[in-house]
Order: C-alpha cells, then sequence, then structure tokens
C-alpha cells in the first residue's frame, strides 16, 4: 500500500492507495511523527510520497528516512510519468504538477484542462502528447474578498458562497456576486478559450473553493477533490518502479 502526505500551509491530507484505489483520506493540522506512524500500524505501507510546502521538523523527516518502507519526496527534481514544458520546474508549484499528473493518469494522450481553485486559482494544460504545458494564476475567492475589504476604507469583509441573484441589493450581495459571479465566469471563459486552442479538451475541477462552482459551469468537466493525491500516487508508484 501507499501512503500519500500532502502538506498544505495550513493543514495536511493524508491518503492510503491500494495500487490505484483510493482508501482513506485524512486531513490534519500537523503532520507529526506520531500521525504517520498511526498509519505505519493500520495499514501496510511499503512505499510513501512527501509532498510539502512548508519545512518539515526535522523528528518527522528522519522517521520517514529510517522506516523502511521505499519513500520519496517529491522536489523539481523527481522523475514524472508525463514530461514537463515549464521552463522553470524549481518554482512551479508541486500541487500543480500533481493535479496534472493525476489528471493524465485518468485521461492519458488526451488535452486537459486543470482548474484548481483554492487559495489561487490554477488553469494548467496537459497536451495530448502528455506533456504540462503550463498555466496562469489567478487569486482566489478569499483573496478577492480580503483584497476589497483591506484595500477600500468602507467595504465589509463578506463570507464566501455562492449568491442565488444575479445583482446585489445590498452591499454585502454586490460583493458577494461580485466576487464569486466573477470567478465563475472567469472559469467558463478559460474553459471556452482553451477548447478553440486545444481539440477535444477535457476539464477537471479540482480544489476546496471549487465546490459551489461545480453545478453552475454550463461546459461539460470532471468534478475530482482527490486529483492532487491520485497524481502524487502516479508519481510514487512510477518511481518505485524505476
Amino acid at each position: 500500500m501507499n501512503l500519500i502526505i500532502d502538506q498544505g500551509n495550513s493543514s495536511v491530507k493524508i491518503a492510503v492507495f491500494e495500487q490505484d484505489r483510493l482508501l482513506l483520506v485524512e486531513r490534519h493540522s500537523l503532520l507529526t511523527q506520531e500521525i504517520i506512524a498511526a498509519f505505519f500500524n493500520r495499514f501496510q505501507i511499503t512505499a510513501v510520497i512527501l509532498c510539502s510546502v512548508i519545512t518539515i521538523d526535522e523528528t518527522t523527516k528522519q522517521y520517514l528516512l529510517k522506516h523502511p518502507a521505499y519513500f520519496i519526496e517529491l522536489t523539481h527534481e523527481t522523475p514524472l510519468p508525463i514530461k514537463n514544458g515549464y521552463s522553470t520546474p524549481q518554482t512551479l508549484g508541486k500541487d500543480r504538477i500533481a493535479a496534472a499528473v493525476g489528471a493524465n493518469w485518468l485521461c492519458p494522450d488526451t488535452n486537459l484542462l486543470i482548474i484548481d481553485a483554492g487559495t489561487a486559482i490554477t488553469y494548467d494544460i496537459v497536451s495530448a502528447d502528455n506533456t504540462f504545458q503550463g498555466g496562469n494564476i489567478a487569486p482566489g475567492a478569499r483573496i478577492r474578498f480580503r483584497a476589497l475589504h483591506e484595500f477600500t476604507g468602507k467595504l465589509p469583509l463578506v463570507e464566501e458562497k455562492m449568491p442565488n441573484y444575479l445583482i446585489g441589493k445590498n452591499t454585502i450581495e454586490a460583493i458577494t456576486a461580485g466576487v464569486m459571479q466573477g470567478i465563475e465566469f472567469e472559469i467558463e471563459g478559460y474553459i471556452t478559450l482553451f477548447m478553440q486552442k486545444y481539440p477535444s479538451l477535457s476539464v477537471f475541477l479540482t480544489g476546496r473553493g471549487s465546490i459551489p462552482f461545480v453545478a453552475r459551469l454550463k461546459n461539460p468537466i470532471f468534478a475530482e477533490p482527490n486529483l492532487v493525491l491520485i497524481g502524487l500516487n502516479r508519481i510514487l508508484t512510477y518511481n518505485a518502479q524505476l
């Protein structure tokens, strides 16, 4: 079984795969040796991948390195099952390349648009020759709401939710509709634009911030909340077989 550790800025997602089948996903506020040990005790883990955007404490890192399970940490030098056409791979977000690998694993030899909505919203392309071409980064909903509040004198900080009205009748409604509908139109616009450039484009939508938009988008999409974990599992399996 494979243990997948995806450490973000504010929480960590830990998943267990049996080959390509996802068995379990847990979210924790902090990655510790004790949490990892509990997974080793519950499952027969033979391989581990760590993907982290922050520095992992040395005790936890050494525990992973000393454990008999095969272990890799995802870096820009890690071999990938797809080609990477990004000109600065050392600056490419690990979650972006992992999601791209996951989408390619689910739909190989296909033009893909991967939309990951979180703190930022990323729009990435994998071409039909299985090459990560790059993409665009835009602010996510929370950043947009905070920017309107912090960079103006009187606009309030508004809760992140999808409106059921087209135009706001008060300031809070106006901000809510402006931000959330703006993101919706942005997503639809990118899908339409890339469909013109890349024939038979398949679109994947992932990330915690994608949930409000799944039912509203007019273009057909694959909604896969665990796309990054699927990609990390694929990268781990690929490297374990080298």
